[in-house]
């Protein structure tokens, strides 16, 4: 169904004779469909508004609470994402020891989804390490919530969405083997193409890379994370934009990552933690976060974009960055990971090609 989209460049030399023999080139590009109308995306990292579980962590006031210092900046896309970082289920069953080490386990009240379709959120991707913490059933379960509080909610399918007179195709990954597979790169190069040929731009998330401070460069090579595999993401991004996808959105390492242009398509190989209120760390570099703001093309190549920068707070909740911490990070990590790469991100965080 991909529309190819096609400019013819006129080149216009006009002699105006009656106002002398001035000559005036114009070059125009015009859209052979006539449509000028482009595709705005936001989109944030791990998202977890509030656990209950084992003991209640979720504000009384969820919205008032956790998102006014960001709401605004959430709003005016055609379509904004977050990853969601837990489960939207009434299950109690857990099959994790949450008494071990480095073993934690996040269910958020069902109530919530209606919250994040009310400040702004369209589509929830749930391919990843704590959507499955209550059970398959609670998995299933938290997919059919966000679809009740009107959300697409990105498992293992491929989730179609209509804007602005275009199919736009969404498609999740993790490392994990409940989920399509960023280490099944033949597969996922399958499923772009599958997409491509019913869509008009193709949309590839995935929740990959070591966590922490240590690990904000991305290696191009597969990364090892607590005797886990989380894949070569380089290759894994590269390999499905030749298959067709038009943008790539990382999450998974909890905190920002660089930024990459490729054949003309936007790759944040991780926009950080959003919100982990109750749940995630916000110690140092963890606490940087950012809304990623992107317009593409109508073909699905990369127009403009930006950074919103923001910062949490010590509980975890983000609110708007005077000083543009995440910028500056991102800036230092795309030229020192991607020094070849066409991005520029300014000082303000505007992207543009160099």
């Amino acid at each position: 169904m991909r529309k190819i989209t096609t400019t013819l460049t006129i080149t216009v030399i006009l002699a105006v004779a009656l106002l002398g023999t001035t000559l005036v080139q114009a070059n125009e590009e015009i859209p052979e469909s006539g449509a000028t109308k482009l595709l705005r995306i936001k989109a944030v990292g791990d998202t977890v508004p509030g656990t209950n579980y084992p003991t209640n962590r979720v504000p009384a006031n969820p919205r008032a609470t956790l998102f006014a210092g960001v709401e605004p900046h959430l709003k005016g896309a055609d379509i904004t994402f977050a990853n969601f970082e837990s489960t939207l289920t009434e299950i109690s069953k857990t099959y994790k020891d949450v008494s071990r080490k480095n073993t934690y386990a996040f269910r958020t009240p069902v109530s919530m989804g209606k919250i994040l379709r009310d400040v702004g959120f369209d589509v929830l991707g749930l391919a990843n390490n704590h959507s499955g913490d209550f059970t398959p059933a609670g998995y299933v379960d938290t997919a059919k919530n966000v679809r009740a509080a009107g959300m697409t909610a990105l498992a293992n399918d491929i989730e179609y969405v209509t804007r602005n007179g275009q199919k736009i195709a969404f498609i999740a990954f993790s490392y994990l083997r409940a989920h399509n597979s960023i280490h099944n790169i033949p597969r996922a190069k399958e499923l772009v193409a599958k997409a491509v040929a019913g869509a008009d731009i193709v949309i590839v998330t995935f929740h990959g890379g070591a966590e922490g401070g240590k690990y904000t460069h991305v290696p191009r090579e597969n990364e090892m994370f607590l005797g886990e595999s989380r894949g070569n993401l380089p290759a894994f991004s590269h390999a499905v934009i030749d298959a067709g996808a038009d943008l790539v959105i990382g999450h998974g390492p909890h905190v920002p990552r660089a930024m990459e242009l490729y054949k003309d398509r936007l790759i944040a190989y991780s926009l950080g933690n959003f919100i982990g209120y109750g749940a995630l760390s916000a110690r140092g570099i963890a606490g940087y976060s950012l809304i990623l703001d992107v317009t593409l093309n109508r073909n699905g190549s990369f127009h403009s974009g930006e950074i919103i920068p923001l910062i949490n707070s010590t509980s975890a909740i983000p609110g708007y960055d005077s000083q543009k911490r995440s910028i500056d990070l991102i800036r230092r990590l795309s030229v020192a990971d991607f020094p070849s790469s066409p991005l520029a991100i300014s000082p303000d965080g505007k992207l543009s090609r160099k």
